[in-house]
Formats: structure tokens, sequence, C-alpha cells
């Protein structure tokens, strides 16, 4: 059975990759985005709808189909303070997670981040632990949560301790401490695919390294 896809966070480093696998893959005949502005993006299986993330009404009823596939984040730098931060991180992606379990999509995969913990010190990782947390009582039929390491890739906006430190990471990350491992952008999103597709896939929580398997096994 061909299956109906539905991204936010297509623009975002992750989001592009996801949305280029999946026009290329059989097993989605519909692919959906939900941006702010004209992605660009032309392809026979593609429905772009331009929405204000804040107001459902303007993308409630479109958001239908198999499964919900979120890579929507931001920075403090790109958002201005964290108040902006935590309404795209938190609100964005719990609003949608909501409504689609309303509208009886059945799959949900969300990127989140290594560390992600509710009860961290730490602001980024804090949010994004609340948003892991806040969507498990959703109780999808079936969902999965991704925690990347660094990410590599090529993003609109550069990240200065990303340019300087991957390279080091990399290297220190193969012999110890494998779990900060950094990772491509285009393996999170096959991640994400195959968290859909893989039969019987019993683990809820790739962290870290352990999202190469999921890229590799499946």
């Amino acid at each position: 059975m061909k299956l109906t896809a539905n991204v936010i966070g297509a623009t975002g480093s992750v989001g592009k990759q996801l949305i280029q696998l999946l026009l290329e893959d059989d097993n989605f005949d519909k692919v959906r985005i939900f941006v702010r502005r004209n992605s660009g993006l032309n392809h026979p299986k593609l429905k772009q709808h331009i929405v204000k993330f804040s107001e459902s009404k303007t993308w409630r009823k479109h958001l239908k189909g198999d499964v919900l596939f979120s890579a929507l984040g931001t920075t403090i730098a790109q958002a201005g303070n964290r108040s902006a931060q935590y309404e795209v991180d938190f609100s964005f992606n719990l609003n949608f997670a909501k409504i689609a379990k309303q509208n009886n999509i059945t799959n949900y995969v969300l990127v989140s981040s290594i560390n992600a913990n509710s009860k961290s010190s730490i602001f980024y990782t804090r949010i994004k632990g609340e948003l892991d947390d806040a969507v498990t009582k959703l109780e999808f039929e079936k969902f999965t949560i991704l925690r990347p390491s660094s990410l590599i890739g090529n993003r609109e906006v550069k990240r200065t301790t990303e340019i300087i430190s991957t390279p080091i990471i990399s290297i220190f990350t193969k012999f110890i401490l494998k779990k900060y491992r950094p990772i491509k952008d285009k393996l999170v999103a096959q991640a994400m695919i195959n968290a859909v597709l893989a039969p019987d896939l019993e683990e809820t929580i790739w962290e870290g390294k352990e999202i190469f398997k999921l890229v590799e096994n499946y």
C-alpha cells in the first residue's frame, strides 16, 4: 500500500534531505509539506501548503494521511529569544502532533536532540525533552523519536561552534564517547523513513549512535 507523508520542518537541514528521499521512495505516493513560505520545490508527488504555524485553521484540514514527520526546530539566534524558540520547538510541534492524532494519522516520527530531558538545566535539551514527553502521551499507534548528536550537512545558517567542533568530535568519537558521534543529515532523514517502513520495530527512542543502526539494519 502506498503511503501519504506529511512533513513539517521541510526547509531545514534534515527536512530537505527527507523530502528528497520521500520523493524518490516508491513506498510514498503523496508528500505534503507545511511551510511558511514557498519552498520552490516541484514534483508530481509533492503538495505544498503555505501556512501560519500558529493558526491551525490554515493547515488543520490538510493534515491527513498515514504519517507525520517532524524535523521542525530553530535556535535562539534564529528565533530571537527563548520564548520564540519555545514556540517553534515545542508549541508548533505539539499542536501539529495533536491534530495529526485527531485526524487519524497513525504514525509519527520526530527529530529531537541528544540528551533531551524535560528536567535538564539546559534550556535547549529541556524543551526537547518536554516535547518528547508530551508527544509520547498522545499514544500514536506507532511513533519514533530520533535524538541525533551534531549534524553534518549544508545548513543555510552556519553555526560557528559546529564548524569548529564537528571535525574534532568526529575523530574523537570514533574511539570514545561514541554516543556523541556526529551524523549526516541525510542519514537522519533515512532513519526517519526506515522507522516507518521497518516491520515490527520495537524501539521508540533512538539516541546518538543508535540512529546509525536504524539506517544500517533496516
